[in-house]
C-alpha cells in the first residue's frame, strides 16, 4: 500500500488536541496483547516534560483518527541525535487502512529534515522492516526479545550501546 485508503491530512499536535490524543491512544490500544495500557500516560508525561521532539496527528477531515509521538533517547556511548518512535494510534473502526504507515513515514520525513541521525522503535519486525527498520545487534534495551528492538540510521555510523527511552516510559 501507498498511502492510506481514505484521505487523511496530517499535520503537527495543536493546543488543545492533547485530550483527544489521550482518548484516541487509550482506545487504539484497548485489550491489545502487547500493551499494559499506559501509552495515553506516557504521551502526557512526554508532554507535560517538554520531551515530545514531534508529535503528529492524522485528520480525516471530521476527527483526529490517529498519532504519533517521537522522543529523544539515550545510547550509553554517548552518541546524540537519536530518537524512539511510539506509540503509534489509529483509531479501532479504521486500524489497518494504512493510516499508522502514513503517520509513521511523515515522522521519519520531518526527523530526517531535523537532523535527527536515527530512530529506534519496539515492534513488529514484519510491519518496521518496510520502513527501513531493522534489528541491530550494536543496540540493545533490555527486557522484550532482541528481534523487537529495531534501528533505523539516518546519518552516520551506527551507534553501540543500550538505549533508554525517555523517563515518561519508565525505563
Amino acid at each position: 500500500m501507498i498511502g492510506p485508503e481514505i484521505p487523511v491530512t496530517i499535520r503537527p499536535e495543536a493546543a488543545g488536541d492533547d485530550d483527544t490524543i489521550f482518548a484516541l491512544t487509550q482506545a487504539a490500544f484497548e485489550g491489545m496483547a502487547h500493551s499494559d495500557g499506559d501509552e495515553p500516560r506516557i504521551i502526557s508525561a512526554l508532554r507535560e516534560a517538554g520531551d515530545l521532539a514531534l508529535s503528529l496527528v492524522a485528520e480525516d477531515g471530521v476527527r483526529i483518527v490517529g498519532h504519533i509521538a517521537i522522543s529523544p533517547v539515550t545510547i550509553s556511548d554517548g552518541t546524540r541525535g537519536w530518537f524512539g518512535l511510539g506509540p503509534v494510534s489509529v483509531a479501532p473502526d479504521l486500524q489497518g487502512r494504512g493510516i499508522g504507515g502514513a503517520l509513521v513515514k511523515r515522522a521519519i520525513a520531518d526527523m530526517r529534515v531535523s537532523g535527527a541521525r536515527g530512530i529506534v522503535l519496539l515492534g513488529d519486525p514484519e510491519y518496521y522492516r518496510r520502513f527501513g527498520f531493522a534489528h541491530d545487534p550494536r543496540l540493545t534495551y533490555p527486557g522484550p526479545p532482541a528481534e523487537y528492538f529495531q534501528a533505523l540510521s539516518m546519518a552516520g555510523e551506527m551507534p553501540s550501546g543500550e538505549v533508554k527511552y525517555a523517563r515518561a516510559f519508565g525505563s
